[in-house]
């Protein structure tokens, strides 16, 4: 995969819209930002709106519904009400809208999506997509999806678990994804002294410039599973080149191949164990 096909996306889940971080953002070539309807209590659409001011349109803003106050809900009044209520506070058209984890109620996927492609048809968003944590309850109910997707989000990085990437790529496979989006990269936390005993370098093609553990997490994110684009948080500025630079490093695949066989087979392992020790 070229780095030009790769993508930052400024996620603002754990840091919420900064106008520092906005205008350094557009400097190093960060045009799309991701919020939710539930982030910043409720608030998130408005404090990016706010933050932004006439900064806004130069960003493609995506946006997940599914959390309310009351709680996750995918009824489809609500969710489109979400939606347009997104718009509104945004004060402009939300680029994309996400089912924002909708595992919590398969039972309502196949309607939920349907709800979502219809705010699309009426013009309350220009594509739309399922963010997802944990895809696996999802993939059976794919197949009863009757609308296809534009995007699926789902986690991306070395500390996902196998049976969890190959859910995802499942779950975009089954649903015809036109996209598959990375998110939480550094599971949360790029400073956690888990980094420290991993050896990232070794996910990376030999022979490219010296890069940071950050840059060597970021680029195999983009190909565990392979994904787009990565959406990552900061409060501070000046990472955000860091983070741009790492969409030009290459991941060696020979390593990312031979890293999830050794995922499937641990996974292959635990359920023989579970399996012997259920019968025992």
């Amino acid at each position: 995969m070229r780095g030009a096909d790769r993508r930052i996306v400024l996620g603002l889940y754990r840091s919420g819209p900064s106008r520092a971080v906005l205008e350094r953002a557009l400097e190093v070539g960060i045009t799309a930002a991701d919020t939710a309807y539930n982030y910043g209590r409720y608030e998130g659409h408005r404090a990016l709106a706010s933050e932004a001011g006439e900064l806004l349109n130069q960003f493609e803003v995506s946006t997940k519904v599914g959390y309310f106050p009351d709680g996750h809900n995918l009824e489809p009044d609500r969710l489109q009400a979400a939606v347009a209520e997104a718009g509104e506070a945004l004060g402009q058209v939300p680029d994309t809208v996400f089912l924002h984890n909708p595992e919590h109620d398969p039972g309502r996927f196949a309607v939920a999506c349907e709800t979502l492609a219809g705010c699309q048809a009426s013009g309350l968003c220009r594509a739309w997509g399922v963010a997802t944590w944990n895809p696996l309850p999802l993939v059976p109910a794919a197949a009863g999806v009757p609308v296809r997707p534009d995007v699926v989000m789902v986690r991306a990085g070395l500390a996902v678990p196998g049976q969890v990437l190959d859910a995802a790529e499942n779950l975009a496979h089954e649903m015809s994804a036109r996209a598959v989006w990375g998110m939480a990269p550094f599971a949360g936390n790029p400073s956690d002294q888990v980094w420290s005993g991993v050896d990232t370098g070794l996910f990376l093609e030999p022979g490219q410039p010296a890069v940071s553990s950050v840059q060597a997490r970021l680029a195999a994110a983009f190909a565990v599973p392979s994904v787009s684009r990565v959406a990552v948080g900061t409060s501070q500025p000046d990472h955000l080149a860091e983070l741009v630079a790492a969409t030009g490093i290459k991941a060696s695949m020979e390593t990312v191949h031979a890293y999830r066989t050794l995922l499937r087979e641990r996974a292959r392992r635990g359920k023989e164990a579970a399996r012997a020790a259920h019968h025992g």
